[in-house]
């Protein structure tokens, strides 16, 4: 009879301590989601302010060899990406293959002028970057006019900036949530423990041997937590390239890497401390308490 009380008990402590890893998984899960759901975000961001172009019109005098050194000058900048020359008769073919036909045969001429295209770094991609930057241009005899859609830039700043801001409110509010949850999932595992952990200390057992094998316990289920819900986002992520593979190129392995360890961070942090506290609770306890 005894036997069979000690293997019922240990099934039930086993299911409890599974249901407990689970609910961290599925936890962090979400938190894991939201992470990398603000790492493309951040990505998205980059990709779009630094495909923004700035046409850099050359003045009709100006040859090709000194379009070309200013090219060079423009590479070195720390506010360039990257720079593309296009000459006239480049910009007369891209032309001609919009309008779909060649009206440099028809005017008898190529009235376009030689220009370079302009990728800024996405830190200086607002409009107060990228004015003091034409400014600068323009004080270059060789440059007639810098065009870009001034419009587009600002529009696109301030709703990044207003979808930034809406998905670090969701994070806040989810990442408040998540620990609540994981605590409350800790303390009912802890509270089907609550007699073992009162008779080890009427025992004479100490606070802290007493801590030690559930601190142990919380950090395992939390780093198992963890790996799990790891492992479910790698397969999101492989199943949503594969869905959208245009999704790429917004791909970055440090951050997902920087993604995966805090989701097993705070897995082991939350468990640890969670454990921590609510057999601090029952140690506190009166015996006739453990009933209620």
């Amino acid at each position: 009879m005894e036997e069979f009380e000690t293997s019922a008990s240990a099934k039930k402590t086993k299911t409890i301590y599974i249901s407990t890893v689970f609910g961290i998984a599925m936890v962090l899960l979400m938190i894991g989601l939201l992470g990398l759901i603000l790492v493309h975000a951040n990505n998205l961001s980059r990709y779009v302010k630094e495909n923004i172009v700035l046409n850099i019109f050359m003045d009709d005098a100006a040859h090709e060899a000194d379009v070309l050194q200013l090219q060079k000058q423009l590479d070195g900048n720390v506010m360039v990406k990257q720079t593309q020359y296009v000459s006239k008769e480049l910009a007369a073919r891209n032309l001609q293959k919009d309008l779909g036909e060649d009206f440099v045969k028809f005017l008898g001429y190529n009235p376009l002028s030689q220009s370079l295209d302009v990728y800024l770094k996405a830190d200086y991609a607002n409009n107060s970057g990228i004015d003091k930057f034409k400014a600068d241009l323009l004080k270059n005899p060789l440059v007639k006019e810098v065009k870009y859609q001034q419009s587009l830039v600002d529009q696109m700043n301030q709703n990044l900036t207003s979808i930034s801001l809406v998905i670090l409110a969701f994070a806040g509010i989810f990442v408040v949530l998540s620990v609540a949850l994981i605590n409350n999932t800790i303390r009912l595992a802890i509270y089907s423990q609550r007699f073992l952990i009162k008779s080890m200390q009427l025992v004479g057992a100490t606070k802290g041997f007493i801590r030690k094998p559930f601190l142990l316990y919380g950090i395992w289920h939390g780093l198992l937590g963890g790996l799990i819900a790891i492992l479910i986002l790698i397969l999101t992520l492989y199943l949503a390239y594969k869905q959208v593979p245009d999704l790429v190129i917004l791909q970055n392995y440090t951050e997902f890497g920087i993604v995966f360890l805090g989701v097993i961070g705070l897995g082991i942090l939350m468990s640890a401390v969670s454990t921590y506290l609510a057999v601090n609770k029952f140690l506190r306890l009166k015996i006739y308490d453990l009933y209620r």
